[in-house]
């Protein structure tokens, strides 16, 4: 025998549903008051601006390798792959000229004998950079804040931006930057093509 629904419930089942389409609702609303406010670090978008410092602790930001072509690297002094990817980027940087072509390579590490937010150890990137023989600039951003602008997974991490500023190419662990088709791409993007 069915019984008397308690006084109330209704009710309540009612309320919960609509506070429910709320919510929903204004996750909705705001992802679409939101779009194109959020950077999209992917092939396609204008990449985000940065801020890092040099080697003399001067600020270097995206838009000073405005018109040229720059491959941004996102790395750590800890990271294997980082090693392994390196040398191919110097020889990338030794095929174009300066004037058309960049590498910004960021290091995220704490400062030596230090350890960063999830304990990885610090380095000294310029250390790292002089014994590999690289002579592209070494920049350094130790917060780490340039991962969360460009939304990497972890390191390396590249993006190679056209001269006017849009991700061209999106990079997720080590590369031969040096191939054939990475040295076209360059190119190719240099050209305006």
């Amino acid at each position: 025998m069915m019984g008397r629904p308690k006084p109330g419930r209704g009710r309540r089942d009612r309320r919960a549903y609509w506070v429910a389409l709320a919510v929903a609702l204004g996750v909705v609303a705001g992802a679409w008051f939101a779009r194109g406010r959020v950077p999209q670090a992917v092939a396609g978008y204008p990449a985000p601006d940065f801020e890092v410092v040099n080697a003399e602790g001067s600020p270097v930001s995206l838009a000073d390798y405005r018109g040229r072509v720059v491959l941004l690297n996102i790395w750590a002094t800890w990271c294997g792959p980082c090693l392994e990817e390196m040398p191919s980027m110097q020889r990338l940087y030794e095929a174009f000229s300066p004037d058309d072509f960049e590498i910004a390579a960021v290091s995220i590490d704490a400062p030596a004998g230090a350890s960063d937010a999830v304990g990885n150890p610090g380095g000294d990137p310029f250390a790292f950079a002089g014994r590999l023989g690289l002579t592209f600039p070494i920049l350094l951003d130790p917060t780490g804040e340039i991962q969360r602008t460009y939304q990497t997974t972890g390191v390396p991490e590249s993006f190679l931006i056209s001269p006017d500023g849009i991700i061209y190419k999106k990079v997720a662990g080590a590369t031969a930057w040096d191939s054939e088709a990475n040295v076209g791409l360059v190119r190719r993007l240099i050209e305006g093509g």
